[in-house]
C-alpha cells in the first residue's frame, strides 16, 4: 500500500468499514424515500377516488331533483355542497382514534372522508330524497343517524347517511364510502352559525350561549314544521284538475328548463 493509500485510510481518512456503513445508510435512505413517495402517490389516488365518489352521489341527487321538478313542478333540493376531508382533519381524526396515518386506516376507519350535504326546503323532502337514494340498486346503506327525530344535546338536527357507491376507473371498480347529510335551509343556517361560534376563542358565559343556541334550534324546528304545514294547506286548496288541465300541464313540461 503506497503513502497515498495510507493517508486515505489512515488517521483523518475514511476506513473501509465506514465506507460500507455509509453506503448502507444511503441505500436505506433511498428505500425510505421510495416508500414515502409511494405512500404519497397512493394517498393522492385515494383522495381522487373520494372526489369521484362525490361526483357520483351529487349526480344521483341532481337527477332526483330534476325528476321531481318535471313531475311536480317543484325542486326539493335548494343546494348541494360537497368536500373531500382535508389531510389535516384526517390526520387529527386518526390520531384521536389511536391509529397510524396510513391509507389502509383511512379506508377502514374514516367514514366521512368524502362528504355531500343536501339542503332542502322542507322536512318531508329530507326523507323523500333519502328513501329515493337508498332505493337505488348500486347504493348500499352502511349507517344511518337521524338527528331530526333525535336531535343532539346542543339542538343540532340533520339526517346522516353513510353509504357506499361503485365508482368505475380505468382498470377497476371500487366501492367508495360517502357521508351524506340532508337538512333543511333553516337547519343548515343554524348549524353554520353554531359551528362559527363553537370555534371562537374565550367565550364569556359559554353555558348561557349554549342554552340560547339550543333555544334557537327549537324555534327553527317549529318554523320548519309550520312552513311544511302551510305548504300542505296550499296544496289542498288547489282545485282538482280536469283531464284538459292535466294534458296542458304535461305539455308545458316539454319546455321546462332542466339545467
Amino acid at each position: 500500500m503506497n503513502n497515498q493509500d495510507n493517508n486515505f485510510f489512515g488517521s483523518g481518512g475514511i476506513r473501509p468499514q465506514q465506507l460500507m456503513s455509509l453506503e448502507g445508510m444511503a441505500s436505506r435512505i433511498h428505500e425510505h424515500s421510495k416508500r414515502v413517495i409511494g405512500n404519497m402517490i397512493e394517498y393522492k389516488e385515494l383522495m381522487m377516488m373520494y372526489a369521484c365518489a362525490i361526483k357520483e352521489i351529487r349526480t344521483k341527487f341532481e337527477i332526483l331533483d330534476t325528476d321531481f321538478k318535471v313531475r311536480y313542478s317543484r325542486n326539493p333540493i335548494s343546494n348541494i355542497k360537497s368536500r373531500v376531508k382535508s389531510t389535516a382533519s384526517i390526520a387529527k381524526k386518526l390520531k384521536r382514534m389511536g391509529s397510524a396515518i396510513t391509507v389502509e386506516n383511512i379506508i377502514e376507519n374514516i367514514n366521512d372522508a368524502a362528504g355531500v350535504r343536501v339542503i332542502c326546503s322542507y322536512v318531508d323532502d329530507i326523507y323523500l330524497l333519502a328513501d329515493a337514494l337508498l332505493k337505488q340498486e348500486d347504493v348500499r346503506l352502511v349507517e344511518k343517524k337521524d338527528y331530526i327525530a333525535s336531535p343532539k344535546e346542543n339542538g343540532y338536527r340533520s339526517l346522516h347517511l353513510i353509504v357506499t357507491v361503485p365508482v368505475f376507473f380505468m382498470d377497476e371498480r371500487r366501492e367508495m364510502r360517502v357521508e351524506v347529510q340532508i337538512r333543511t335551509i333553516a337547519m343548515d343556517f343554524w348549524a353554520s352559525l353554531e359551528h362559527q361560534l363553537k370555534y371562537k376563542q374565550a367565550i364569556d358565559d359559554e353555558g348561557e350561549i349554549v342554552s340560547q343556541l339550543r333555544e334557537c334550534a327549537e324555534i327553527i324546528a317549529k318554523t320548519d314544521c309550520r312552513m311544511m304545514a302551510i305548504r300542505e294547506e296550499i296544496e289542498k286548496m288547489k282545485d282538482t284538475p280536469t283531464e284538459d288541465d292535466v294534458m296542458l300541464e304535461k305539455l308545458s313540461k316539454f319546455d321546462i328548463n332542466i339545467t
